[in-house]
């Protein structure tokens, strides 16, 4: 019987046939947002591997290595018929973000290819929920078999990236030294959670000085190419879950008018999933501070090379906690919905927030995978074609110079009309 069993074993292996998905709960002994919980790295990184081993719809990718010397993952999951044809996609997204086609090859080649998505986590390691909520969209995708996962997966290529390895492994191991889990904190922690930046490794982006931020910017800007991308931060304002996309005005004018529809239609499909799903407490535009202005960040640079950067904040963490009352947050408005009421909040609240806020962006992505694509293309042809000519933009300084012309010019028509009107006055003043 042991032969036999050997023999089954052996011959499921060889036809490919995967094992099992092992859940979270299975790998590291709770689920992800139990309270008083988090994993290191060291054993998100064993259960990354573990997912690539046992779903076929996983590639675990090392990317580079750390300022400590770990090594940085991204898993790039899609179907596994697309897996099949991962250099054949790339090649894709990679001409029509370079724009350097014809508009009819580009309507082609985005009809044939694949959405890419982005979506990141734990670049703040402190910002727990972030880093989670990658380890429970990697097992979803790996192991849901619904209608709309399957979708996701067969019209785009996911790339699910970690974005700080080291950073979770310090927070983590120093929140969990603990062994009671009530007496747990991320407070005192001794060192900057990662080297030589700490918090500050989000205004690394227009510079690269750090070895994650050069690895993550090769596959943004030079692999990959995404048309979206995903960074996940915390925390929301006071008496709101999350604040999201579309952000407060005045946007940045210099980004292409794609950019900013596309945050804006994407935002619009966020906040709708997380009302369907009677998930209050989105807030976005002047709800909240965040804006397309600062030039040095992870999502904020993407805007300049035409990928629709989104940026979530959401408030939550590993020890619960009270949302407090903020009267001017519960009548709703344009900039919050469906207002949040005061109550205790706890971790699982916030990872079922994210994966959610994932699925309406991967969901978006599938629906609309030929716009999306070809949209990318739109806006690189767009600037090539500006740099062609000569071409100038406005600014705020410019309009302020243009204005006062024109303020200038009616006063002067003004005394000319007067001087018409009243000659011997005019004359008398000027003799």
């Amino acid at each position: 019987m042991k032969k036999l069993f050997a023999s089954i074993l052996l011959f499921v292996s060889f036809l490919g046939v995967k094992a099992q998905i092992t859940t979270p709960k299975e790998h590291f002994g709770f689920n992800i947002g139990d309270d008083y919980h988090l994993a290191n790295f060291s054993q998100t990184e064993a259960y990354f591997k573990k997912l690539a081993q046992q779903s076929d719809r996983i590639l675990y990718q090392v990317i580079g290595k750390t300022e400590e010397g770990r090594d940085q993952p991204m898993l790039i999951v899609s179907s596994p018929k697309n897996l099949a044809k991962l250099s054949h996609y790339k090649n894709i997204s990679q001409r029509l973000a370079r724009a350097e086609l014809a508009e009819q090859e580009a309507k082609q080649l985005a009809k044939e290819g694949k959405s890419v998505v982005w979506i990141d986590g734990g670049l703040h390691a402190t910002e727990t929920v972030g880093m989670h909520q990658l380890i429970e969209i990697a097992y979803l995708l790996a192991s849901r078999n619904d209608e709309e996962t399957l979708n996701i997966l067969n019209n785009c290529i996911v790339l699910l990236t970690h974005a700080n390895p080291d950073g979770q492994e310090l927070v983590s191991n120093w929140y969990m030294r603990e062994s009671t889990p009530e007496k747990r904190s991320l407070s005192y922690l001794p060192k900057l959670y990662q080297k030589y930046a700490g918090h500050d490794n989000n205004r690394d982006f227009f510079m690269l000085n750090l070895k994650e931020s050069q690895n993550i910017a090769r596959q943004l800007f030079i692999e990959w190419n995404p048309q979206i991308m995903y960074n996940h931060h915390q925390t929301a304002p006071a008496g709101a879950v999350v604040a999201g996309a579309p952000y407060r005005d005045p946007f940045n004018y210099v980004f292409d008018p794609l950019v900013i529809t596309g945050i804006e239609s994407i935002g619009a499909a966020m906040a709708t999933r997380l009302y369907a799903e009677n998930k209050p407490g989105y807030t976005q535009r002047g709800g909240s501070v965040f804006s397309t202005w600062y030039n040095g960040g992870l999502r904020t640079t993407t805007y300049f090379h035409n990928t629709i950067g989104l940026l979530t904040e959401i408030i939550g963490g590993p020890n619960p906690f009270e949302i407090p009352l903020v009267p001017s947050r519960l009548l709703p408005n344009s900039n919050t919905h469906y207002p949040v009421i005061p109550q205790t909040w706890h971790f699982k609240q916030s990872i079922d927030y994210s994966t959610s806020l994932n699925y309406a962006v991967l969901n978006y992505a599938a629906k609309y995978k030929d716009e999306v694509l070809f949209n990318i293309y739109r806006m690189g042809r767009n600037s090539i074609e500006k740099g062609s000519k000569d071409t100038w933009s406005l600014s705020p300084s410019k309009v302020a110079v243009v204005e006062q012309a024109i303020e200038n010019l009616k006063k002067q028509n003004k005394e000319l009309r007067n001087q018409r009107q009243n000659p011997k006055q005019a004359l008398d003043s000027t003799s």
